[in-house]
Formats: structure tokens, C-alpha cells, sequence
């Protein structure tokens, strides 16, 4: 089955081009990646629960996220800091996991309205090195992605 979530990692270079379009309207798109009991909603799966431990969604904040297994164990931890969020249109931040050794990395999350119903991201993820990257295009990244996706898509257009 094809990944609604493409993901394009050009040899050589230290970034991912990221891009999925949704069946929601930009508004309801936007506010799925700045309202943290929706981000808790689409970062959960049928393993892992995740809890939004800080959110401060503004210029120069900071976010903390955890999510954690049915026994309560910690199976997946990220942080970063906000360097703009300019409403329905781009979201620049940090992003680095933790306890996992892919470092930091600059990601600029860009919204565009296709039509009053549709939308599409555009993430631009920059990393330390095209070793890092690499080893997270290892891991079953695209797949966990475009289904955290497919899952903030349900839940927002249960919102509409």
C-alpha cells in the first residue's frame, strides 16, 4: 500500500522534504499541529499513549512530549524550542528525540490551503549530518509518520 506521507530524501544531502495532503481545511489543519491535546491525539497509537508535558506555542517557546506504553514505561520522548509560528501558513522549530542518537533537527512545517476543504504540509526537516539522517530513514520513520498522519486526519474531521 502506497504512503499518503511522501518523503523525499535526495543522496547526499542532510534534509527530508516531507509533504501530505489532507482532506481538511487549512484552518483545522494548522490548529492539529498547534493544540496540544490534539497533537496528544495523533501521536498516540494502539502502543503508545502520548502526553504533551510542556507546550508554549508561541515565538522562542518550548515544547516536551512523552509517550508512554500500557506498563507506564517511556517509549518514545521529544523536545523543542519554537523559533516562529506564524498562524495557518508556517511553524518553525527544533526537534530532537530523546535517548536517541539523531541529534537536533530544524524543521520548517509549511501550510497551504488547495481548497476551501484541502490542504497540504510541507516539511522541510534539516539534520546534523546526512549520517543522521540516514540512519533515521533506517528506521520505519516514513510509515509511522504517514500513520500518525492518516490519524490526525480522523480525528480533525471529526472537529469539522
Amino acid at each position: 500500500m502506497e504512503l499518503k506521507t511522501k518523503v523525499n530524501a535526495e543522496e547526499g544531502k542532510q534534509e527530508l522534504a516531507i509533504t501530505r495532503e489532507f482532506d481538511l481545511p487549512l484552518e483545522l489543519l494548522f490548529k492539529a499541529h498547534t493544540e496540544p491535546a490534539l497533537i496528544e491525539q495523533w501521536m498516540s497509537n494502539p502502543y503508545a499513549t502520548s502526553k504533551m508535558l510542556k507546550y508554549e506555542g508561541r515565538k522562542h517557546g518550548s515544547f516536551q512530549m512523552q509517550s508512554t506504553d500500557a506498563s507506564g514505561k517511556v517509549v518514545f520522548g521529544a523536545n523543542g524550542v519554537f523559533h516562529d509560528i506564524i498562524p495557518n501558513k508556517k511553524i518553525i522549530r527544533t526537534f530532537e528525540m530523546d535517548n536517541i542518537p539523531f541529534g537536533v533537527q530544524l524543521e520548517i512545517t509549511e501550510f497551504e490551503k488547495l481548497t476551501d476543504h484541502t490542504s497540504k504540509i510541507t516539511i522541510h526537516s534539516i539534520y546534523e549530518s546526512v549520517a543522521l539522517r540516514d540512519q533515521q530513514l533506517k528506521m520505519p520513520f516514513a510509515q509511522g509518520l504517514s500513520m500518525a498522519h492518516d490519524r490526525l486526519e480522523q480525528i480533525v474531521n471529526k472537529l469539522k
